[in-house]
């Protein structure tokens, strides 16, 4: 047995010295680690009396009309953005499993059989052995990387928050086609009650047209008042038939929201249910809305859980810093015949650990820890601006349900103003102190009003629609 040199000791020693404080060394450059907090933000303070109706994640129920409550069922089931939703939750479940497999030893059955023939003029062949040589292998491989800091558990805990910001994307579809249904119904609602108003005024202006052209043939009104309202009639007429194309165009949108087939979106089939004016009566929303329901609006849920996976995104990168302590072990048996492979003597085992320590990468390692940093800067921002986004839902949403309620009142108070002026009209005319142009201009005013009154009435309920929306309802942020 030959001797080992005395001045191996020395070189040993100085090189583990080296290697630990080259390791020493690029551990302690390593940025320190930070718990995910979530972003302070002045938010207004909750009010604590607020109390949110029983039907919350259901509020279309409030309008009271089983028609609109079977489009949200029917949308649901069939809308193309809610299945591909809830794909991509498929898809990030997946991820989560795949990276929770990294905390767990990965074993494998390995089986192999080869057979060799060797050249019979090479250096190393064996005449007695012949020129065939085989090979025989079963056994078990095991392979494990020891999780000293947490490397894969911060990837866990990524994926786990992008699966919870998916969940909640998932909210934010649903939530806008809730709204978007609703909105939709209401608007074919509102063109419904259009197209009842432009029928009545048409069947007025023909009727009026009637009388004028007897007046005219018993020579009472002169040629200018039959050609107004021959004008009239024909302005009716016209309006008649644009409404009814803006109501076939609200039906068809409303026949795609529903995810109906594409025969069915040709020609739509849809049931009515209340009128425009019931569903007014009907709508409401919760006085004093607390602020902290934003934390329930699936938009806001779904930036910070990647605000969260951002910043464990962070904590994985800092693991390429440290060492990697990485195991692998064999067993099984190994025979040159296939006969004796079980026999005892063709047993093997083996044992292997390597640990490794970055060095130099170039800046390698660095540029990733910048990349995450920067990335989790842009998680901030984009949570920063979808809180501010939901306070101006809120706000606008709000105002415009109060301003739709002022100008409800105004217009019915303008409405029966107009009635009084048409009949006082007709009475001056009869009566010849006035032409019919005051008539026909009073009968414009009164439809123009009841028309606006209509688009006010739909303007009031997307309002309210939008209040819901902005508040989160339509989404449980309990199941995520």
């Amino acid at each position: 047995m030959s001797k080992r040199s005395p001045m191996l000791y020395p070189m040993t020693g100085l090189a583990l010295t080296l290697t630990l404080t080259l390791v020493l060394t690029a551990c302690s450059s390593v940025p320190s680690a930070k718990k995910y907090e979530r972003p302070v933000l002045d938010v207004p303070a909750a009010k604590p009396n607020s109390v949110l109706p029983s039907n919350w994640q259901a509020w279309w129920q409030s309008f009271q009309d089983p028609v609109l409550d079977a489009y949200l069922t029917e949308a649901i089931r069939n809308n193309q953005d809610v299945v591909l939703a809830t794909a991509r939750i498929a898809e990030a479940r997946a991820t989560l499993n795949q990276n929770q497999v990294n905390l767990y030893p990965q074993i494998d059955l390995n089986a192999g059989l080869s057979r060799t023939q060797n050249s019979q003029n090479s250096a190393t062949y064996n005449s007695p052995a012949g020129p065939y040589t085989g090979n025989s292998q079963l056994g078990l491989s095991a392979s494990y990387e020891v999780d000293f800091w947490g490397k894969y558990a911060s990837a866990n805990d990524a994926a786990r928050a992008r699966l919870l910001a998916q969940t909640a994307s998932r909210g934010v579809v649903l939530s806008t086609l809730h709204a978007n249904v609703v909105q939709a119904y209401f608007a074919m609602r509102a063109l419904d009650a259009q197209l009842a108003l432009a029928e009545q005024v048409l069947v007025t202006r023909q009727e009026s047209l009637r009388l004028q052209k007897r007046r005219f043939e018993a020579g009472v009104v002169s040629q200018l008042e039959l050609r107004q309202a021959e004008s009239e009639a024909a302005s009716s007429q016209a309006t008649l038939r644009q409404t009814q194309q803006s109501r076939s165009h609200a039906e068809s949108a409303l026949a795609l929201l529903l995810g109906r087939q594409p025969a069915d979106i040709l020609k739509p089939v849809l049931a009515r249910g209340s009128d425009v004016g019931a569903l007014v009566t009907r709508a409401s929303i919760p006085a004093d809305l607390p602020s902290d329901l934003l934390i329930r609006r699936p938009d806001i849920v779904s930036a910070e859980q990647n605000l969260i996976a951002a910043n464990a995104d962070i904590a994985q990168a800092r693991t390429a810093y440290f060492p990697k302590l990485s195991l692998t072990a064999g067993l099984g048996r190994q025979s040159k015949n296939l006969s004796t492979l079980l026999n005892p003597a063709s047993a093997f085992w083996n044992m292997i650990g390597n640990l490794s320590q970055p060095i130099f990468r170039a800046g390698a390692i660095d540029a990733v820890m910048v990349a995450a940093n920067a990335r989790e800067q842009q998680a901030v921002a984009q949570y920063t601006q979808t809180v501010q986004s939901a306070f101006r839902d809120v706000h606008d949403a709000l105002s415009n349900v109060d301003a739709g309620r002022d100008l409800t009142a105004v217009t019915t108070q303008r409405i029966d103003a107009l009635r009084s002026t048409l009949r006082l009209a007709n009475v001056r005319y009869q009566a010849g102190y006035a032409p019919y142009l005051e008539v026909l201009n009073a009968q414009r005013d009164l439809a123009q009003a009841e028309s606006g009154l209509v688009e006010i009435e739909r303007g009031q309920l997307s309002a309210v629609v939008s209040v819901y929306k902005a508040m989160g309802g339509g989404w449980d942020a309990a199941k995520p």
